[in-house]
């Protein structure tokens, strides 16, 4: 039997230093870049389409696999964030991250977060790559960077050259958000195992960027899809089953796939819709997302993921206070 993932995290005596380091970089940042108006995300600040969908846990699932909310078979509603990775918006032609976030509702059970314990939220924090930072201390150095003189720039450049290697392979072009493949970029708990999260959506072949693209061809791409048609997408988990190959603590590797498929445990069904009205459009920048709006069988697990549970809190809470917006969690899709 594999070793508990609990015992798999080790948490470095530097942790805490770092996330509060990070965590006071990105404050910093956002009153820099909202000197007025409306506070955005410090990541994936720029939205395509927040969607209605259904989250349609698989019938029959092996005894190993029903775990938690996919304990058994049944449909819970959701709300679905797409947006792009980068901490200013631009236009969608660059290469980037994209985003999508999942916000599955009507879910039983005390949740991790002890404010929002009785809240019926679980959420699933997808992007359209592996991670490509080990730990918490390389995104405090990527941060420090990224804001730096060229000295600075430089010196990172020379220490953590993975890290700038597979962030160029990561930042890619896309035509539609709606058909990419999403990952989950850190492991969690799966009752006691330690397993990743993907979305694959099953399609013939990807649509042309268009040409000339606009600057939001994502979102139009998006919201004219949805118009005519539901789309669907397989959420699959991909079992830990080899502790050097499986790093808990290193997010910048990805799992292998040839010692460990993807299995899939639920549907995703993106309703047909109009979602590009203003009103859904607010409703989306006051969702505020985490991995730890959890079930304690699905705890996030590793450094990237106990650093979110600080960070995420606080920019979320910040935010929310510099927009004077009310901060709460969805219960239908009725906004």
């Amino acid at each position: 039997m594999p070793a508990s993932p609990n015992s798999q995290e080790a948490v470095p005596p530097s942790e805490a230093r770092y996330t509060n380091d990070l965590l006071a970089r990105l404050k910093a940042k956002l009153v820099e870049d909202n000197p007025a108006g409306i506070m955005r995300r410090d990541a994936h600040p720029k939205m395509h389409g927040v969607v209605k969908a259904e989250f349609i846990v698989e019938p029959n699932l092996p005894p190993q696999m029903r775990i938690g909310m996919f304990s058994e078979a049944k449909t819970y509603p959701a709300w679905i964030r797409f947006s792009n990775g980068a901490q200013t918006i631009k236009a969608d032609i660059g290469r980037d991250i994209r985003g999508m976030a999942i916000k599955v509702m009507d879910v039983p059970g005390e949740k991790i977060l002890e404010l929002e314990r009785n809240e019926r939220t679980h959420d699933f924090i997808l992007a359209s790559t592996s991670f490509f930072m080990k730990d918490v201390a390389t995104v405090d150095a990527f941060a420090k960077a990224t804001t730096g003189s060229i000295v600075t720039k430089i010196g990172f450049g020379l220490t953590h050259w993975r890290v700038l290697w597979m962030a160029y392979k990561s930042f890619r072009k896309f035509a539609n958000p709606l058909q990419i493949r999403y990952f989950s970029c850190t492991p969690y708990l799966f009752g006691n195992q330690a397993v990743k999260y993907s979305a694959l959506a099953p399609f013939a072949a990807p649509d042309p960027i268009p040409d000339p693209p606009s600057d939001d061809y994502l979102r139009l791409a998006m919201t004219s899809q949805l118009k005519d048609s539901e789309v669907l997408f397989d959420f699959a988990v991909q079992f830990r089953t080899d502790s050097d190959a499986m790093p808990i603590e290193d997010s910048g590797r990805e799992w292998p796939e040839s010692m460990s498929p993807f299995r899939k445990v639920a549907t995703i069904r993106i309703l047909r819709q109009d979602c590009d009205s203003d009103e859904q459009r607010r409703f989306g920048e006051n969702l505020s997302f985490t991995p730890w709006h959890s079930l304690p069988e699905h705890r996030p697990l590793g450094g990237i993921n106990r650093a979110r549970r600080v960070i995420y809190e606080a920019i979320s809470t910040f935010r929310h206070e510099y927009n004077h917006a009310p901060r709460k969690e969805p219960s239908s899709w009725e906004i």
